[in-house]
């Protein structure tokens, strides 16, 4: 076949790959032999996932689904499912620098990475789209944020991540400075496990809800930018928060519940927890303390229980804690339906004890849904139950910051950190430099996790889709469009026509194919990569012959 063909041209002369425009384009698909077969849940139905790939023509490739997925172009458009040309993935496996080189069609392209220091990368002069602001882009690390924000007050940098909540204060205040905060792109919530009394009454979950004043914990322990959880999913998700929003705090209404529930005095209950900061909770121990303040003006008494981080997260996904919990709605893309079906789907464990029927029973009917209003008015009705039922008690959604030098102009926080640096201009000057937390491990970014690397693969590759400027809907990017067929099974993009890659080789449907059979098929002979675990596109689109995956 044409990749085995490719493999032998490319050992003979690794050093320089040979470019896509000098191997003519042939209609194939994968698998080469037939449909992959079609996973299948309990009852029997088929799951969402892939039966085989097509490139049709040139500039048309075809996606065969085992069932309908309404989020199948969402999906595409997670930036580790960037398209590759061909020519140059099969050399840089042959060669080893796959992890260490990078060629796209994006608005920069690498031009050298300094381990230990630096990313730099220029402004592709050739790009398909509107040229970057600067000239030079480069990427910095450092894993402190004081000193991260040192280097912005020293003008080293142009703009960092993450800064310290604590910093916002006083980079408010600077006049030479500018605070970017980004929308969160999670929903922390207090858990219940449903099999332990008293959370097994839905009457005493909704007052535990009424009782808390969720604005006081986001004003008091949260980044400025954060904002109070109107619903389970995080709202930056399009279609995800219809329904009424959450309980307003009522303190009559809460006792009045407890008592109807046979809790007149209220009873005796643990709050469990891990210290950990994370974005969407950044202070864990005095949110648990100022919830305890809280409930106890309806007469629940609750005995803070501080855990070790490892044995909390075994405890609360296996459902052995008793009492409240910390957790979070966490999505692995930004979709309404994986938004919610992680944490309380058929296939969800027991978190929250046992699942809740009619909950299950409209995420499947939103899984099924189709087209922007029948799938609004199906998460409508499904955050509504929720809201009856109060699986858990949505707190916050956490926003991370962004610090810029005051005449940074045009830089976009994304809700999924991986702004895309092209519009940024630092005042008069020709270089943007953006100071990160991490050094990327890689740069094959399908078979990278970290929003280090991603973020820098962004700048340099993309797929067929893509999230607009500081949002989470999905735009063609590599894809002039999809079109779905009447019964939802066959997803078809037209490849936007004319691009080339960094190299000089031209995109076709080919590139398409291979790029994401080699992250699908542990048998394909490109699923190559530093870990070669895959995980982002294994986690969301699904694994082909994993047994081939498996660890010697």
């Amino acid at each position: 076949m044409l990749v085995a063909l490719v493999l032998l041209v490319v050992s003979a002369c690794a050093a320089t790959p040979a470019p896509k425009s000098e191997i003519p384009f042939a209609a194939r698909s994968w698998p080469a032999g037939g449909d992959a077969p079609c996973a299948v849940d309990a009852t029997g139905a088929k799951r969402t996932g892939l039966r085989r790939i097509v490139a049709v023509s040139e500039l048309s490739v075809r996606f065969d689904l085992c069932a309908p997925d309404p989020a199948f172009v969402q999906k595409l458009a997670v930036p580790n499912f960037a398209v590759q040309d061909s020519g140059w993935l099969t050399a840089a496996i042959a060669d080893g620098s796959l992890t260490r080189t990078m060629n796209g069609t994006g608005p920069f392209s690498l031009a050298a990475w300094n381990k230990g220091s630096q990313i730099v990368l220029a402004r592709n002069d050739a790009y398909w789209g509107a040229h970057a602001a600067a000239a030079k882009l480069v990427v910095q690390w450092q894993g402190e944020s004081a000193a991260r924000l040192l280097a912005l007050r020293a003008g080293t940098v142009d703009a960092i991540d993450n800064l310290a909540p604590t910093d916002a204060a006083s980079v408010r205040s600077d006049a030479t400075l500018a605070l970017l905060p980004r929308a969160g792109f999670n929903t922390f919530y207090v858990n219940f496990n449903n099999r332990f009394a008293p959370f097994n009454d839905a009457r005493v979950r909704r007052a535990m809800a009424l009782a808390l004043d969720r604005a006081r914990i986001v004003a008091q322990f949260y980044p400025e930018g954060s904002t109070i959880a109107t619903h389970v999913p995080p709202c930056v998700i399009a279609l995800a928060c219809g329904g009424a929003d959450w309980y307003a705090q009522d303190l009559v209404a809460a006792r009045a519940l407890l008592a109807e529930a046979g809790y007149p005095n209220g009873f005796d209950t643990t709050l469990s927890y891990r210290v950990t900061p994370r974005a969407y909770l950044p202070n864990p121990k005095e949110v648990a303390i100022d919830l305890q303040a809280q409930l106890a003006a309806i007469g629940v008494r609750v005995t803070l229980d501080e855990r070790e981080p490892g044995s909390y997260i075994d405890d609360l996904l296996s459902g052995r804690l008793e009492g409240l919990s910390f957790s979070a709605a966490l999505p692995d893309y930004p979709e309404a339906w994986n938004a919610l079906g992680i944490d309380f789907g058929a296939e969800s464990g027991p978190t929250h004890g046992d699942r809740y029927p009619t909950i299950v029973a409209l995420l499947d009917a939103a899984a099924r849904a189709r087209g922007d209003a029948a799938r609004a008015a199906a998460f409508t009705a499904l955050n509504d139950e929720i809201r009856a039922l109060v699986p858990v008690i949505p707190i916050a959604n956490g926003s991370s910051l962004i610090a810029t030098r005051a005449d940074v102009r045009d830089l976009v926080a994304s809700p999924v950190a991986t702004e895309r640096f092209a519009t940024a201009r630092a005042g008069s000057r020709d270089q943007f430099t953006f100071m990160q937390g991490a050094e990327p491990a890689g740069l094959y970014c399908m078979d990278e996790e970290d929003r280090e690397a991603t973020r820098l693969c962004a700048q340099v590759t993309e797929g067929l889709y893509g999230y607009a400027a500081g949002s989470t809907v999905a735009e063609p990017r590599l894809a002039t469009g999809c079109d779905v067929s009447d019964d939802g099974l066959s997803v078809t993009c037209a490849i936007r026509p004319n691009v080339r890659f960094h190299n000089g080789a031209k995109l076709d449907a080919a590139d398409v194919l291979d790029s994401f059979a080699a992250a699908w098929d542990c048998a394909h002979p490109l699923h190559v990569g530093r870990t070669g675990d895959f995980r982002a596109w294994s986690w969301i689109m699904g694994t082909l012959n994993p047994d081939r995956c498996a660890a010697p």
